[in-house]
Parts: C-alpha cells; structure tokens; sequence
C-alpha cells in the first residue's frame, strides 16, 4: 500500500458519451485497475472534515496555493471494517497524499482528536497519525460532509510509472447522518449522467494522453468533489426553508 506520494492532477467534468468514447480510444494504451472489482468499479464514500467556518472549503474556493483537508474514506465493496484516514495537501500544482490505513472505529477516534496505540505503526504512520492530530486540533476539525461515487480507473504501463485515469460516476454527497458505513438518502452534486474525470501522473502527461483530450476537447476544470456537494447542500437547505 502507498501512504505516501506527490503527484499533478488533471480534472474534467464530462457528459457520459464522451466518457465512453474517450474510454473506447486509450484501450491498449491503459489498463484496468487490477484491485477493483470484477466490472472494474470501486464504490468509494469520504466523509471530510473542516471548520465551524468551512476554512477549508474557503481556502479551496479562494484558490490559496497551500492548502490541506482531513478525510476518512472507506470503500463499499469491502467489509468496511478498516478505513483509510487521508490528509491531501495542494501546494501550487502539485498534490501531496499521506494516509494510514487503521480499524474504522480507530480511524473515527483519530480524525475525533482522540489518541490512540501508536506503538505497532512505523514512523511513517506515526507521523501521519501526529500531522491529523494537529489538524483535527488546530483548525477544530469536525465531520461535514460525505461523499460517493463509483470509481473506474485505469493505470499505466511499466512505461509511465505513477500515471493513473480515473473516472467517477453517481457522484452524491450528503450533509447529515455522516457515517460512511450506513446507507443513506444521498443528493446529486452534479447531473445524474455527469463523470468526473481526473488525470494523475508523478511528473508529466504524456503526449499521446494529452493528444487524445484535445482531440476530445475536454477542458481543463477546478473541480473539487467537496466543494460542490457543500454548495449543493446549502443551496438545498436554503430551498427548503423558502418552500415551508
């Protein structure tokens, strides 16, 4: 498992179609993610933490060049026993991941501020485990938001270490009952035949990648999964009090 990784990325947000297509014309070029499940899908839920003030939603918002955000996810198709806590940091264009795999309860404790056995990790995990610390802390980090979608990747050769496509589709958040491992009623963030795509690679695109977008001519898009369902959430909670 990688903890740890710096890395671009690349986002677009497509109409099905032209996923299809784009998907159609890199066979060959990319392969399927070998952990996924046997129609090559992740369902993946995050539950993201902020602010009282949404500091971290703002700091998105407001385009700040150094900027990080606190997550737990976990992905549906396991037993969900285990979650992955996940600190992304953006510094200018590049993406910063650090993340410790723990027992969900103690994932929940963690990202709640709370101490736990640090003993049996490494120094990597336990640096991971001081940095959320910190976070959870400083900034009062409380739960916010979850989101869904189902996750199609694909990876690169041996050629192009590192490069990974990805793309997500019934993309849904909610703003309450935010326990990733309970079912729930979750919202559209974005129309229902909506995929976000998203380029990752460790130092460049390659040619024939970039070549093939703008023969699709997919635009480039600050696309933040959180963002959106916020602002759907409270554009929701809004029509809902002027209709009662």
């Amino acid at each position: 498992m990688i903890r740890r990784f710096n890395r671009y990325e690349l986002k677009y947000i497509l109409p099905y179609r032209q996923y299809q297509k784009i998907v159609q014309d890199f066979k060959g070029f990319l392969k399927p993610d070998k952990h996924a499940d046997t129609g090559g899908v992740y369902r993946i839920s995050s539950l993201y933490y902020d602010s009282a003030d949404l500091s971290c939603y703002r700091n998105k918002i407001d385009g700040i060049k150094y900027r990080r955000k606190l997550r737990l996810r976990v992905y549906k198709d396991s037993d969900m026993t285990f979650a992955f806590v996940e600190i992304k940091q953006r510094i200018n264009r590049t993406v910063q991941k650090r993340r410790i795999c723990l027992p969900i309860d103690e994932a929940r404790r963690l990202c709640a501020g709370m101490e736990i056995d640090t003993e049996r990790l490494d120094q990597t995990d336990q640096e991971t485990v001081s940095e959320v610390l910190y976070l959870v802390k400083s900034l009062s980090l409380k739960p916010q938001c979850i989101i869904s979608y189902h996750r199609k990747a694909y990876e690169g050769s041996r050629y192009e270490h590192g490069l990974r496509v990805t793309f997500d589709t019934h993309l849904k958040y909610r703003l309450n009952n935010l326990d990733v491992t309970q079912l729930s009623k979750d919202r559209f963030f974005l129309p229902p035949d909506s995929v976000v795509m998203e380029v990752k690679a460790n130092e460049r695109v390659p040619v024939w990648l970039t070549s093939l977008f703008g023969l699709h001519q997919c635009n480039l898009q600050r696309v933040s999964k959180y963002c959106l369902g916020i602002e759907q959430g409270v554009a929701h909670l809004r029509q809902s009090r002027v209709i009662s």
